[in-house]
């Protein structure tokens, strides 16, 4: 058995996802993905390190799990509520070797930095500086990061820190709630980027990502939505089974201006193509939806589909990962 596997049989899930006190928790990731998620952070006994996101506490408890008694874990999260009752888990259960704080993890916690290892379980807007300022020389970064300025738009990097620099050394499939400065009391809606929602009669959203040529009452966004939600063209994508990671990423990396992402129906995101006057969106359920049957974005969101089939459904681990730097941080891009 791996490391991770065998901190995973010494913690109860269960007692930090539905705790009899505080009941289940909605801010929780699949177990699976949070193994994977560790395994490539590659932590190892006595390690100083930290993680965004406490959620339910779980993860924090394998981090401690793995990291031993002669090791440190520290937890931010930016709900209290969270903190609160994660703390007492790990106290009811005898761990002192982590605490958990309320942060906005975006800034990281300099106070009990350098760290060795760093993993996130919320998706910053880009790599943020302080990240790779409180990471040990050498230490690892695991963590999601937006490949386009819209919601969901996702892998996850491994990144190790050198010289203060940071290098992705992998991506893969992956991605998390978005980072956000208070509590998020809507899972159904993106924590960044909406550009507009509606929550009557029914709720439904979208982003796109020339917002910044939009006006300052939203008019092209809120005409996006409207053309896509009522009377609106729609055709099966005629295409094998979508596998979504791969359709998702081949759009980000398009870096098409008028890229757009909503959200029409429950529990099903679409990508796809907008302007002022028309949108053509593909859904999660292989339903294509447009303005109108000859719409313009529809044709670009047609070549989009046909480009990906033609590039043979490429895996996000496929692309050559780069980190751009600015004034805050680096922004993940993606290449082929």
């Amino acid at each position: 058995m791996t490391a991770v596997a065998d901190a995973a049989q010494a913690v109860p899930e269960r007692h930090y996802t539905h705790h009899d006190g505080r009941g289940a928790t909605p801010h929780r990731s699949n177990p699976a993905v949070i193994h994977r998620e560790l395994t490539t952070l590659d932590v190892q006994a006595g390690m100083n390190v930290v993680e965004f996101g406490t959620g339910s506490g779980y993860s924090g408890a394998l981090l401690a799990e793995l990291v031993g008694p002669t090791g440190h874990v520290t937890s931010l999260d930016i709900d209290a509520y969270l903190v609160r009752w994660a703390n007492l888990i790990h106290h009811e259960r005898g761990l002192d070797h982590i605490r958990c704080h309320v942060a906005d993890g975006t800034a990281g916690f300099a106070g009990k930095a350098p760290y060795d290892r760093m993993v996130a379980w919320c998706t910053p807007p880009l790599l943020p500086k302080a990240w790779a300022d409180q990471v040990a020389d050498g230490g690892l970064i695991v963590a999601p990061l937006p490949i386009a300025t819209v919601p969901n738009m996702t892998v996850i990097a491994k990144i190790r820190v050198s010289g203060g620099e940071p290098v992705v050394e992998a991506v893969f499939t992956g991605g998390y709630i978005e980072a956000t400065g208070s509590p998020k009391d809507n899972l159904d809606l993106p924590g960044r980027w909406v550009d507009w929602e509606n929550r009557t009669p029914a709720p439904s959203w979208i982003s796109i990502a020339w917002r910044e040529r939009d006006d300052r009452l939203h008019t092209g966004a809120r005409t996006a939505l409207a053309r896509l939600l009522k009377d609106a063209h729609t055709e099966p994508y005629d295409g094998d089974e979508l596998d979504w990671p791969s359709w998702r990423t081949f759009a980000a990396v398009q870096a098409d201006p008028q890229l757009t992402m909503a959200g029409l129906s429950p529990d099903l995101w679409a990508i796809g193509h907008s302007t002022a006057t028309t949108a053509a969106v593909l859904q999660q359920d292989g339903t294509i939806l447009a303005d109108r049957s000859d719409s313009p974005s529809l044709s670009v969101l047609r070549n989009w589909l046909i480009a990906w089939e033609t590039a043979g459904r490429p895996t996000p681990e496929s692309y050559t990962p780069a980190l751009v730097p600015g004034a805050e941080g680096w922004d993940l891009l993606l290449a082929r």
